[in-house]
């Protein structure tokens, strides 16, 4: 089967889901992981951002301060693109060896590729299913705030940078409403889930 396209804003719960998918049988592919690994010390995408940004965006250590790059992508528009044109290239070539290796290991698995980007940065015809993981913009302001500790300016820099909640909605197959408990989330997942797998297996 095709590949499903999980997806959300920025603290709407998109991590839980997958995370429950995961624990039901499926391979979850981690977009922002890809990320990590592109722009790992010593990798051409680390020098490119550097080259880009300047030196303020390393740690001590050399790594990627990925708070001090954030600080400037998200409150800039060119920046962000700029930084996108570096990592988008690396990590699709990571992702299409991830989905290689995956198919390799159990050619049945429901992969499902956890995208928080997946409107800005992916195809939507991409994907056999786009999951969309759904709460109201406020609410994930607020998760930002009190769950990461992000003063409120910048938690609403970064819902705001991202695509409208109805623009994503609008490219769902499935929406998981995750607004309310925790365990409504995941029955909605676990509902997916049985989906998933009667669509692989011609139900």
């Amino acid at each position: 089967m095709d590949v499903v396209g999980l997806t959300g804003g920025i603290a709407a719960g998109k991590s839980t889901v997958a995370g429950r998918l995961a624990e039901l049988g499926a391979i979850v592919i981690d977009a922002d992981q890809l990320a990590r690994e592109a722009v790992q010390p010593g990798s051409p995408g680390l020098d490119a951002v550097v080259q880009r940004f300047g030196v303020a965006v390393l740690s001590d250590d050399g790594s990627l301060d990925r708070a001090a790059l954030g600080r400037i992508v998200f409150a800039d528009e060119e920046a962000r693109r700029a930084l996108n044109g570096i990592v988008h290239p690396e990590v699709r070539r990571r992702y299409a060896e991830a989905v290689a290796d995956a198919r390799a290991q159990n050619p049945d698995a429901v992969i499902v590729y956890d995208v928080p980007l997946l409107a800005e940065a992916r195809a939507a015809d991409e994907f056999g299913t786009i999951v969309v993981v759904d709460a109201p913009a406020e609410m994930r302001i607020a998760r930002l705030v009190e769950l990461r500790g992000m003063d409120r300016r910048e938690a609403e820099n970064r819902v705001g940078s991202q695509i409208s909640d109805a623009d994503r909605r609008a490219m769902a197959d499935v929406v998981v409403d995750s607004s309310g408990t925790l365990e409504h989330t995941l029955a909605q997942t676990d509902a997916l889930w049985r989906r998933l797998v009667a669509e692989r297996d011609g139900g």
